[in-house]
């Protein structure tokens, strides 16, 4: 049997309000409570999430918010305190016997600012939004990646930088997109942010 490619293996050390509030309004699993830390797992193939989420759970008191099995990926979100997280994201790795550094690195598709975006363009984008809302007259910040899940890491590492507003970010899928509002200067700020976070990863 062959090893599961891991697509990516993300760890979150504090949930930061909007993007956690974000997870709330579609996942299926356990809701996160604030200062929760995360975990995220995408895997090729997608069936292979089934194991590893036996693994986590049975290792280590945690919770499971997202567990999805697609065409081609699969994605496990665990979340709980900080040091429940690590031994449960640690059982994995030693269940595929990998390392962290095997997950495939962030690739940044597309990155854009939108200054003082129109009235129609806000009401366009808040049409296909589960986040908040974006205003007219305000900057946009968009962003698009591979592989998916990177788009909360960007998201939550964008939140911790600047007073900006979660539009949307989409972490299931082909590729990831982020959707982030604010002041001018706020959203650069986070759009530095969140690269400077895909550019660690």
């Amino acid at each position: 049997m062959s090893t599961p490619q891991i697509r990516s293996f993300i760890f979150l050390d504090r949930l930061q309000p909007q993007t956690l509030c974000y997870l709330g309004t579609w996942i299926k699993g356990s809701l996160p409570r604030a200062g929760y830390a995360a975990q995220i797992i995408e895997v090729a193939p997608g069936l292979d999430i089934e194991p590893l989420t036996d693994v986590a759970l049975k290792s280590a008191e945690v919770s499971a918010g997202i567990l999805i099995v697609e065409r081609h990926f699969g994605y496990l979100e665990l979340h709980g305190p900080p040091a429940s997280v690590r031994a449960a994201a640690g059982s994995v790795l030693d269940h595929l016997g990998a390392s962290a550094t095997e997950a495939m690195r962030p690739t940044v598709l597309a990155s854009r600012i939108v200054s003082r975006i129109d009235r129609q363009h806000a009401f366009l984008v808040n049409r296909n939004k589960v986040g908040s809302m974006a205003l007219a007259g305000q900057s946009m910040f968009v962003l698009e990646m591979e592989p998916a899940s990177y788009a909360i890491l960007a998201t939550n590492e964008a939140e911790k930088a600047a007073r900006i507003t979660v539009v949307d970010y989409r972490m299931i899928g082909a590729t990831g997109r982020v959707y982030l509002t604010g002041e001018e200067s706020e959203v650069r700020a986070a759009a530095e942010a969140a690269e400077q976070a895909l550019a660690r990863a």
